[in-house]
């Protein structure tokens, strides 16, 4: 994770995955491509997303199959649902980079898998990094009143954008 307690790239991918196999064994193939389309739709294809194996959920026991039966479904293990949980306990950043988008839109996906408490708290979170975002925009927008092109235009487009989707969170967090 990064210093601020936030997924990694390599951590998001791990936290699609788990979150996938949680909900449904799947054989590697299926997964690998889940995880893959999943990926590529929220952030665009990214070489930083899928240096990530499966393999390694395997090695570390995060996921188990019928080592017998070639290609045989995936499904998680305890340790694998106990790591799922501290993935989606993670920080979030703003949404603002790709990164920080596959993050949000992982634990919105998966958020149903923490008690409600917990989905409240984390709920809560992306609030809170939605208001921070809205006041470090707002303050690039107030910081040049003069601006003679269309940043200021832009800026107020992109807070909007920021404000929706806090109301947005609100709305779910009302639902907890």
């Amino acid at each position: 994770m990064f210093s601020d307690n936030s997924l990694l790239p390599k951590e998001a991918v791990r936290l699609a995955a788990l979150g996938m196999v949680s909900e449904s064994p799947q054989r590697y193939a299926e997964l690998a491509n889940a995880v893959r389309d999943f990926t590529s739709r929220i952030v665009g294809p990214s070489l930083e997303l899928l240096g990530s194996s499966i393999e390694l959920l395997k090695t570390e026991g995060l996921i188990a199959g019928e080592t017998s039966v070639q290609d045989a479904p995936l499904r998680i293990t305890e340790a694998g649902r106990a790591h799922l949980r501290d993935l989606l306990r993670s920080a979030v950043r703003a949404p603002s980079c790709d990164v920080g988008r596959l993050a949000f839109a992982l634990k919105i996906r998966f958020l149903h898998h923490l008690p409600a408490d917990e989905q409240r708290t984390q709920t809560d979170s992306m609030i809170e990094t939605c208001e921070a975002e809205i006041a470090r925009l707002g303050a690039l927008e107030h910081s040049d009143p003069t601006d003679p092109g269309h940043f200021a235009g832009w800026l107020s487009h992109d807070i909007d954008i920021v404000r929706s989707r806090r109301d947005w969170l609100q709305s779910l967090r009302g639902t907890l």
